[in-house]
């Protein structure tokens, strides 16, 4: 998506537009010009619609595990595999590579436009893309050589870890396509190009389900990691087109990329450094609760999954517009704008923690309904349900600090200097998890690690903020937490509303969707006009945004 200061370009948010040699110049202006509203809205929508998508077929896939191999010792060991790709997603493509990439293609991409000597993005891309390819290589091969050991140290007590094992070494080959989707990613959002970054999800969990159909007869849960393997592979395959032509179109212009293009300054290691290791301490939230998990009855695990994957929807639908944002900010900072990035990060908090209480209150009013219509059938029994929705009610309280930290940690690293307050902040709600963990998994089983999760974040998320200043976009901290306060409180009442419409719904009706249609229509009801009432922040942006989509698709009828 590209927009010039004073008309819209022939590119939209798809980033699929043929520009003119012509026109290449101004093109380029387009891609460091202020973003207007209109921008943001239409490139937040084709990042919503895309990951949407993506978020659904995520629930296919997992609905497709649980029909196929339920909630038992082996879809425990594929869980335990399944945390190599966590921990590549979020360290190569959501979090940690993306905030010290799209800083460095931010400056790079400015200083093109400003006139620099040869081509800065094409100098960046050789003098990193290799380096890092490398890297991902050995890490991968690193895996899958330690998988028995690795195993053994996330889950000692799984009953069968030699198929835990079996599953980890395929896994272990997203290493290195995640980090080239990662790659990818990034320099096509700092070119504001967001249509294939936004499928990438799609493709891969597309992989994921037709393996195990295709494969899960002969290989049993093994095949949901060959998925994992080949989804890796289309992830980086629906990018690399749209990345192909950017750098290409520079090279035709006759863009240099001799000795002056490699003047642009380097990656900063301590830089890299920090965002892996935020990252690594994030993600490791994971570990913890798959290690405690390991010790409590089969199935525990999987219980764990379901329902965090359901209950994080929320959050990733509510930093769907920090990702088209993060950008912005970057390029504001750089230019020494903090007022734009301080109004734009404010604006972020409210929007998205409107959306993500929202979301948390119908988890929370209409959790087993949700469970037993997404995942009772064949192999998941009504047991299972009333476990997961358990858990994940739990698991929703901590929704809101999951959004705090994804939008609050943009700002520390959009500067793309190297900050070691966000590692500290998360190295702490670590320890606050680890030991709520301990103490409570004996006498609560899972929804203790549950609680332990919640409370962890909303710890971490609570330090971000109070950091927020120098080294970071100095927002009014007492404004947001006076804004913030707003939503949570029609939240909390919304819940309360809607958790009882769809008790009595199901008292009355023996189908879960009824009760989830009352319920939710109860929250989203009392929560939009208590926001109305209060006047929180967000709901402005949020209605504008519901309106735009709605004339969107009834134009396109």
């Amino acid at each position: 998506m590209t927009v010039t200061p004073s008309r819209t370009t022939e590119a939209d948010a798809t980033g699929a537009a043929t520009v003119p040699p012509a026109r290449a110049q101004s093109e380029d202006a387009g891609e460091h010009a202020p973003v207007s509203r209109r921008f943001l809205a239409k490139a937040a929508l084709v990042t919503a619609v895309l990951s949407v998508a993506g978020a659904l077929l995520g629930l296919v896939r997992d609905q497709a595990l649980a029909r196929l191999f339920g909630a038992g010792s082996d879809t425990d060991a594929f869980l335990v595999a399944w945390t190599v790709p966590e921990f590549a997603a979020t360290l190569l493509i959501e979090d940690g590579l993306a905030f010290a990439l799209i800083p460095a293609f931010s400056l790079a991409l400015a200083r093109r436009a400003q006139g620099a000597p040869g081509d800065p993005v094409r100098a960046l891309v050789g003098a990193t893309l290799p380096r890092l390819s490398l890297a991902f290589v050995a890490v991968g091969a690193l895996l899958v050589g330690i998988a028995p050991q690795l195993v053994e140290a996330l889950a000692p007590g799984l009953p069968d870890p030699a198929l835990a094992v079996d599953c980890t070494r395929l896994t272990a080959t997203c290493v290195l396509s995640f980090g080239l989707a990662g790659y990818c990613s990034a320099a096509l959002r700092a070119h504001r190009r967001f249509l294939a970054p936004a499928a990438i999800y799609v493709a891969y969990n597309t992989g994921i389900i037709t393996g195990m159909f295709v494969l899960g007869g002969r290989w049993g849960v093994r095949s949901a990691a060959a998925g994992v393997a080949v989804g890796g592979c289309l992830m980086v395959a629906v990018q690399l087109p749209s990345l192909w032509r950017q750098l290409r179109r520079r090279a035709a212009e006759g863009a240099g990329s001799g000795p002056e293009a490699g003047e642009s300054r380097p990656m900063d290691f301590a830089l890299v450094a920090t965002v892996l290791l935020f990252a690594l301490c994030r993600q490791s939230q994971v570990l913890i609760e798959r290690f405690l998990a390991s010790h409590l009855p089969a199935g525990a695990i999987s219980h764990l999954n379901y329902a965090q994957k359901v209950a994080q929807m929320p959050m990733i639908l509510s930093l769907m517009l920090c990702t088209v944002t993060f950008p912005v900010v970057a390029r504001a900072l750089a230019e020494g704008d903090t007022e734009t990035a301080r109004t734009r990060v404010e604006r972020d908090l409210a929007l998205a923690a409107c959306v993500v209480l929202l979301g948390a209150a119908t988890v929370i009013a209409c959790a087993p309904q949700i469970i037993e219509l997404l995942f009772q059938r064949g192999a998941f029994t009504a047991r299972d349900t009333a476990a997961t929705a358990g858990v994940m009610r739990v698991y929703a309280l901590g929704l809101l600090g999951q959004t705090l930290v994804g939008v609050l940690v943009r700002s520390y690293f959009s500067a793309g200097r190297p900050t070691w307050y966000p590692v500290g902040a998360m190295a702490a709600g670590i320890v606050v998890t680890s030991w709520i963990g301990a103490l409570t998994v004996r006498p609560w089983g899972v929804d203790g690690i549950a609680i332990a999760n919640a409370t962890g974040i909303t710890v971490t998320a609570a330090l971000l903020l109070a950091g927020m200043g120098p080294n970071s976009v100095p927002i009014r901290t007492r404004r947001v937490l006076a804004e913030l306060s707003k939503p949570v409180r029609a939240a909390v009442v919304a819940t309360v509303a809607g958790a009882f419409a769809a008790h009595e719904t199901a008292l009355r009706t023996e189908s879960p969707l009824p009760a989830l249609a009352a319920g939710t229509a109860t929250v989203l009801t009392v929560f939009v006009l208590l926001g109305v009432a209060l006047r929180a922040e967000g709901f402005a942006p949020a209605l504008r945004s519901v309106r735009t989509v709605t004339r969107r698709l009834s134009h396109g009828r």
